[in-house]
């Protein structure tokens, strides 16, 4: 049952960052690139039609992992409270951004708006990239010092960052060259991904403009997985045993480089949403392949007093998982319903649909 509800959350959590990924992404763009006021309105539209139903995978998310892997879920909730309320104001200002920005017609409150939704979209991209590089790099569980464990094998905190800035460090902070190369990727893929979904969902006038974007931003990532691919041996030797012994976890890679290599031809691509499917992939690539690296671990322990905390050792009973199960296909099934009638009802092209008055 523990393998189950991992991969039904890594599901979820993925179907979360291909869905609201394209809103970080059309964010980013819109802060970028985004000059005249009807490109900046269509845009927001893109976004604020779709954000909140896309956010519901979010909270499913969490209540899975809250249910099957409890000590887990409290041990990464209390290690970094501080990015996670982070996380939540950026959530909260994201939000706002879009469901005020059309309430008044003075230029002032849109700008404030704007910003709010591009900036907001911009950080939380690259504080999920980070969290990631956390996962992957590991933390001191027990908060370990000199050999001496100061609490519990599962428990830990992180401040933002130490004065090493270093993943290599005992007590390495949430922020580190590491992390930050990390939450890079995440904001660079994120950036295609929502670009893509402009394309399709809209007639911007920087459409064509957004292919040339998509290319550039394709070689900064290839430049990046492989930076990072190098790096992630010095902070992890070990980060590729998986891969190894089991030849048919590289699925996951080759899904992350189809997407990859694809977008090198977007400028020839004929239908958006074959385009918007190879960003899909890179999502989709990207955070199997580092799921598939670390399993069964979802996170390291750096130190070798406290073992890494697993599916197996952070699980909710055989019984309480079994019981579960069927609230979760309901649940499940709910979530797909409510999915497909939303994306029926908002298919096709969205500048004429209504947003924000």
């Amino acid at each position: 049952m523990e393998i189950f509800w991992y991969i039904a959350i890594g599901i979820v959590l993925t179907v979360f960052f291909i869905l609201d990924g394209y809103d970080f992404g059309a964010g980013i763009i819109h802060l970028f690139f985004a000059k005249e006021e009807k490109d900046k309105e269509v845009i927001t539209k893109s976004a604020g039609l779709f954000w909140d139903s896309n956010e519901v995978w979010l909270v499913a998310a969490g209540g899975m992992l809250f249910m099957a892997f409890p000590t887990f879920y409290a041990s990464v909730f209390s290690g970094f409270y501080l990015p996670l309320i982070i996380v939540l104001w950026l959530i909260i200002f994201r939000a706002i951004g879009l469901e005020f920005r059309g309430q008044f017609k003075y230029q002032m409150w849109k700008d404030i708006w704007d910003k709010s939704f591009g900036v907001s979209s911009l950080l939380l991209a690259l504080f999920f990239g980070i969290a990631l590089g956390n996962i992957v790099r590991g933390v001191n569980l027990g908060s370990v010092e000199n050999g001496v464990s100061a609490h519990e094998g599962h428990y830990f905190f992180l401040p933002l960052w130490d004065s090493s800035f270093s993943p290599l460090t005992d007590h390495p902070g949430v922020i580190d060259w590491f992390t930050i190369i990390i939450g890079l990727i995440a904001v660079v893929t994120l950036a295609i991904h929502g670009a893509n979904w402009i394309i399709l969902k809209t007639n911007s006038s920087i459409n064509k403009k957004l292919k040339g974007v998509i290319f550039k931003l394709n070689i900064a990532l290839a430049a990046l997985t492989i930076f990072s691919l190098v790096v992630w041996q010095n902070v992890n030797p070990n980060s590729l045993d998986n891969f190894i012994h089991k030849p048919y976890l590289m699925l996951f890679p080759v899904i992350y480089l189809i997407g990859l290599i694809g977008l090198f031809f977007i400028k020839k691509i004929q239908k958006n949403s074959h385009a918007f499917l190879l960003s899909t992939l890179l999502i989709l690539g990207g955070i199997t392949s580092s799921l598939a690296s670390l399993f069964p671990v979802i996170l390291p322990s750096i130190n070798n007093k406290h073992e890494d905390l697993t599916i197996y050792n952070t699980s909710a009973s055989e019984y309480g998982l079994s019981v579960a199960l069927i609230w979760g296909i309901i649940g499940f099934a709910l979530i797909v319903v409510y999915f497909i009638i939303q994306k029926r009802l908002m298919s096709g092209k969205i500048d004429n649909m209504d947003y924000g008055h």
